[in-house]
């Protein structure tokens, strides 16, 4: 499983948030590994400047996951088919319904907690063909066809968001989210926590553990 980082961007995050912890069982019982890579958001999403090199920044970004991060988990794995999935939470849950749903071939399912997915609401700067194709909430109504077929036979995705403090923006992106994966017959799974669950660590531990070990 690929870990995608919230905000700050760091490769160390869950560990530091006790993530890695919250999901000692899944780990004693074998069969789940993960990988944490840094996230370029700095340079991308949240960056200042240009917005066609913002974008530029994030298509080596995802070079970087499929054609090095990828090949080196098979290998570590010793398995040229292991299933890759991908979580995050906030921002690393817009990257994880990304990559799962642009290269379904390879993330074949996303666990994706208290996600931002509206990427032109906070991508400042214009907007492009290629910001286009990175907002989850833009491309998703017009996916059809062959493109949406490869998408409902090879992937799964499960939104996660609570009702608490600070998931205000999430709440209302997870939930049109959620709508069009129905529509569009992608398979997928949408829970909403209640009014206590807030956009932070303490919540997230208890999300992770309750649905990961469901999905490896």
């Amino acid at each position: 499983m690929v870990v995608f980082p919230s905000n700050a961007g760091v490769a160390h995050e869950w560990q530091q948030s006790g993530m890695i912890d919250a999901l000692g069982e899944s780990f004693a019982r074998g069969g789940m590994k993960l990988y944490c890579p840094e996230s370029n958001i700095s340079q991308s999403f949240s960056a200042e400047g240009p917005l066609e090199a913002r974008m530029a920044r994030h298509r080596q970004y995802e070079h970087f996951i499929l054609e090095t991060l990828i090949p080196f988990i098979r290998q570590d794995c010793r398995s040229p088919d292991a299933r890759v999935l991908a979580t995050g939470c906030s921002m690393g849950a817009m990257y994880s319904s990304l990559f799962a749903l642009k290269f379904p071939e390879v993330f074949r399912g996303a666990l994706c907690l208290s996600g931002r997915y509206r990427a032109a609401s906070f991508v400042q700067g214009g907007y492009s063909d290629e910001l286009y194709f990175n907002d989850v909430l833009a491309f998703l109504p017009n996916l059809e066809g062959a493109a949406l077929e490869r998408v409902r036979q090879q992937t799964h995705l499960t939104l996660v968001v609570g009702r608490g403090p600070f998931e205000n923006s999430c709440l209302p992106e997870t939930l049109e989210f959620g709508t069009w994966l129905k529509r569009k017959g992608i398979p997928n799974h949408l829970a909403v926590w209640g009014t206590d669950s807030r956009h932070d660590y303490t919540w997230w531990r208890r999300q992770a553990a309750h649905y990961l070990p469901q999905l490896s």
